[in-house]
């Protein structure tokens, strides 16, 4: 039941992620989130890292709560955050935008059409017109653009 909860929790991320994007960071957040799109910052770490911040207390809040509680289902939910989070790191800052050099040259379908997406997103340096809000699932043109590429 908690592996469900966790699972449930991970997913459900997906279109509040989307939701929290365009609606909080191309909106009333976009001060924080501008530099990532007109790359503003000369440093390492942009003001769109504080997002990173922002959404783990909430996440470690339900994990401690959760835990408090004998281990409850406020404690997978955080889980489930927490593991949603961590695999976002991952594909966003170390696969699409390459803060550390690896798989660079995939050829894998799935990741190449989330990458396409996720350049779609960034060729507008502005806050409206904004497109490919998600983060695991992009719209389907780009699974299509490298899966039929890669049955051919």
């Amino acid at each position: 039941m908690n592996l469900l909860i966790i699972l449930i929790t991970f997913i459900t991320m997906e279109g509040l992620t989307w939701t929290i994007h365009k609606y909080a960071m191309h909106g009333l957040l976009w001060v924080l989130h501008r530099d990532h799109h007109d790359h503003s910052n000369t440093g390492h770490l942009e003001k769109n890292d504080y997002f990173f911040i922002i959404f783990a207390i909430p996440s470690f809040a339900l994990m401690y709560f959760g835990s408090q509680q004998g281990f409850n289902y406020l404690f997978y939910i955080g889980m489930g955050v927490t593991l949603y989070g961590m695999g976002y790191f991952f594909v966003h800052d170390i696969f699409i935008h390459q803060r550390i050099s690896f798989l660079k040259n995939t050829q894998n379908p799935y990741l190449l059409a989330i990458r396409r997406a996720h350049k779609q997103h960034h060729k507008h340096t502005g806050k409206e017109r904004g497109e490919c809000f998600g983060f695991l699932w992009v719209p389907i043109k780009y699974f299509k653009m490298y899966f039929t590429k890669k049955q051919r």
